[in-house]
């Protein structure tokens, strides 16, 4: 028997019993819709999180303290607090392929402008902060190397700050008050929103580290240090050139610093939505597995139904490769049209649940082709059982069965 009217003699089987049909791929359409639901809200979460990593960025490295020891007390991440403006001019001096480097320094304090006051993040920055950060200033512009030098009182803010403190007025050489100190906002920040851990990234006021440092917190070290590499492939070398001469200019002593990439901190602040992401595929693909179990459980009282059916088929001359080849069509056209109408279901629900939880969605032509694959690759697995069990039957016995 030809290929066709095996084909043919299948989808005729299946039209016969439309709603049984209807029902053994449900089971299909609502593992493959889940399946590609998920994968698309874990992929958004995700791409939003490379989203802002991104923004904060491009080919930035990054210096943080590490632990400090003394009298054999070993502090945690971060407790060494030993990195200096020397370290960061060091760096934008002797480190090739560098285009900006800015020795930060962070605090809270409270502000005070306009009969308003406002508590707020206060940064010390070098004047590559905003290059550095792909930050642009909306208006007016950022403090100068001599500002830096001279421990000049001026700073930029953020949306925030003018939204709070500067609301009616131009905030451009206005003062405000940090500890009592007059500073005057040279500039405005660009709008950026909320960042990774949902802090808003516009309540923000950048003064020079030197004004920070010396006015004031009164601290002798700064926080991090930011360096913006030339070029993506340099991040390595920079990196690596970064940690040498950090390590020099502490003459052998125990590492007081860890230098990460932008890439190593994307990898870590995306490696939860990833588990996520896997976690909930995983869950969704047990429906995958209970609609192919449902497939073989139907495929096997097809076989019960038509015994007869295929008895005389095979005394009239058909060979058991074309019984096996039909109910093996069958099982795969359940499970691909459930998998094909799952996928739409699937894109649906994830439009759906952007629309009406304002969650980020990705839907990706990977995630479509696995699921339909998948599918299929299901209705083979649990359809062969069955039109094997058909294709063995014998015909004699087959005929007298009622």
């Amino acid at each position: 028997m030809r290929f066709t009217n095996t084909l043919r003699v299948a989808l005729r089987a299946l039209r016969r019993n439309t709603m049984r049909s209807i029902l053994t791929a449900l089971g299909i359409i609502i593992g493959v819709g889940a399946v590609i639901t998920m994968v698309s809200i874990g992929n958004g979460a995700k791409a939003q999180v490379e989203a802002q990593v991104a923004s904060l960025g491009q080919n930035v490295i990054t210096v943080f303290p590490n632990f400090s020891s003394s009298g054999g007390m070993r502090s945690g991440f971060g407790g060494a607090m030993t990195l200096t403006v020397e370290d960061a001019d060091a760096i934008a001096a002797e480190v090739e392929d560098v285009d900006g480097v800015s020795g930060e320094v962070n605090d809270r304090n409270q502000i005070l402008a306009n009969g308003l006051n406002w508590n707020t993040s206060v940064k010390g920055e070098s004047p590559d902060y905003p290059y550095i950060r792909s930050w642009p200033i909306a208006q007016g512009a950022m403090f100068s190397d001599q500002d830096v030098k001279s421990l000049a009182k001026v700073c930029v803010i953020g949306k925030t700050i003018v939204e709070q403190l500067f609301n009616d007025v131009d905030p451009i050489g206005q003062t405000l008050r940090i500890r009592n100190l007059p500073f005057r906002v040279v500039g405005v920040l660009s709008p950026k929103g909320f960042n990774i851990g949902g802090q808003d990234q516009d309540d923000v006021v950048i003064i020079p580290n030197s004004s920070h440092m010396k006015r004031v917190s009164r601290r002798a070290n700064i926080s991090t240090i930011l360096v913006q590499a030339s070029a993506p492939e340099k991040l390595d070398k920079v990196k690596q050139d970064i940690e040498d001469l950090l390590s020099q200019r502490r003459k052998g002593r125990e590492p007081d610093f860890v230098v990460r990439t932008q890439e190593e901190i994307a990898a870590a602040a995306t490696q939860t939505s990833k588990t996520m992401t896997l976690l909930l595929a995983a869950i969704a693909g047990v429906s995958l597995v209970v609609g192919g179990i449902g497939i073989m459980n139907i495929m096997l009282v097809s076989v019960t139904e038509r015994t007869r059916e295929i008895g005389i088929r095979l005394a009239i001359g058909a060979h058991g490769r074309d019984v096996l080849t039909q109910f093996l069509i069958e099982a795969i056209l359940l499970s691909s049209l459930g998998g094909i109408i799952g996928v739409l279901v699937g894109i649906g629900a994830s439009e759906f649940v952007s629309y009406y939880n304002g969650w980020p969605v990705l839907v990706s032509p990977a995630s479509v082709f696995i699921a339909v694959g998948f599918s299929a690759a299901v209705g083979v697995f649990f359809g062969f059982y069955p039109a094997r069990k058909a294709a063995q039957l014998d015909p004699i016995d087959a005929l007298r069965y009622e």
